[in-house]
């Protein structure tokens, strides 16, 4: 399959680097050619109107807006819920805090409060009363938006159980701030939970998710909330400058994303647990398994003598890319267009890489 989507692939390359690097399917394409457009600024593009009811409807939530990217749908969610002086209450391992260039503070005046991050991808609800808890001192920023990461991308892929997330959407209502999901993959977490993402998304005041990853639409993400709350949402989109307009052409492929890659992301889940046991099997690599829930794989390279810069560059002389996360760490993702034979190739390199170092000499 994944050679005839990717330019790349028929180059005889196997990019697990992200699942960003996803390409439309033939039916996405199609829809974007055929996609009835307006100017959505005004609120006319009927593709556009139709994917943001959609996914209000999926994702259990009064209203939605389309947004260009991930990063702008959370930066614009964190400015609809507080403002300048206010805390970020979020985790120190979590995508916004590392990934998303310090938008709230540069952009919004706000200040990121870390928590420490379980391996897990939880956060300690203990840690979170005290540092949500409000103050009439005027020494302390008030709390304005306590946030989590489901799945976890630093922490490979974890997916937080709905007991821990009922138990912070609890604490978060007690402490009156809003709980913000960052689920740019949220619907990897349902898939892998076997449940509707409404199961999730029912326990957060908001949520971000992203079409352009696991679910392969080229382009866009999605901010859903109350019908407030995405006002507000909108006005800051504006003012960041993704206020599109003929967006129909992006729109049409997030409706296919959502009607038609959700449930293929076993697949992607399949062959990530392929990958995983594979590589558990190689000496040198280490690959907590447990960890392995989703389309992520994240493993321990300790080999004498082979730095994780120079596997990767060996990897890619190959015509397999990975990820490099910090450290001895490694990262690799499934995702729409790698095949279980396409993770048994990038296997069997990986074991070509490792042996010229762990042969004796």
């Amino acid at each position: 399959m994944y050679r005839e989507l990717s330019g790349q692939a028929q180059a005889g390359v196997i990019d697990l680097r992200s699942d960003t690097v996803t390409l439309p399917s033939p039916a996405m394409r199609e829809a974007m050619a055929r996609a009835e457009l307006g100017d959505d600024v005004y609120g006319e593009d009927p593709t556009v109107n139709q994917l943001e009811g959609l996914a209000a409807e999926i994702l259990g939530k009064e209203a939605a807006v389309l947004v260009v990217s991930g990063t702008m749908g959370n930066l614009a969610a964190l400015l609809a819920h507080g403002g300048r002086g206010e805390r970020v209450v979020c985790g120190d391992e979590c995508h916004i805090y590392h990934y998303e260039a310090g938008g709230a503070s540069a952009l919004g005046g706000m200040i990121y409060h870390t928590l420490p991050t379980a391996i897990d991808g939880t956060l300690p609800l203990d840690v979170a009363r005290e540092a949500l808890a409000p103050s009439d001192d005027p020494h302390r920023a008030p709390p304005a938006v306590f946030c989590l990461e489901n799945t976890h991308n630093r922490r490979g892929g974890t997916v937080l159980p709905l007991a821990y997330l009922e138990a912070a959407h609890s604490l978060a209502h007690e402490m009156g701030v809003p709980l913000h999901l960052d689920g740019a993959r949220v619907f990897n977490a349902a898939v892998a939970l076997g449940v509707e993402v409404r199961a999730i998304t029912r326990l957060v005041d908001s949520v971000q998710c992203c079409l352009s990853k696991g679910l392969a639409a080229p382009v866009g993400s999605l901010v859903a909330g109350s019908q407030a709350f995405v006002a507000r949402v909108r006005r800051a989109r504006k003012l960041l400058g993704g206020g599109m307009r003929q967006a129909g052409v992006i729109a049409a492929a997030g409706i296919v994303a959502l009607t038609e890659m959700v449930e293929r992301l076993d697949e992607d889940h399949a062959n990530a647990r392929l990958l995983a046991e594979g590589l558990a099997q190689l000496p040198g690599i280490y690959v907590d398994l447990n960890r392995v829930q989703t389309d992520i794989v994240r493993f321990e390279l300790n080999v004498e003598g082979l730095s994780v810069a120079a596997f990767l560059g060996a990897l890619r002389e190959r015509g397999v890319l990975m990820g490099a996360v910090g450290g001895h760490a490694v990262r690799a993702v499934t995702h729409y267009g790698i095949s279980a034979a396409d993770v048994r190739q990038a296997l069997s390199t990986v074991a070509e890489v490792l042996s010229a170092y762990n042969s004796p000499t």
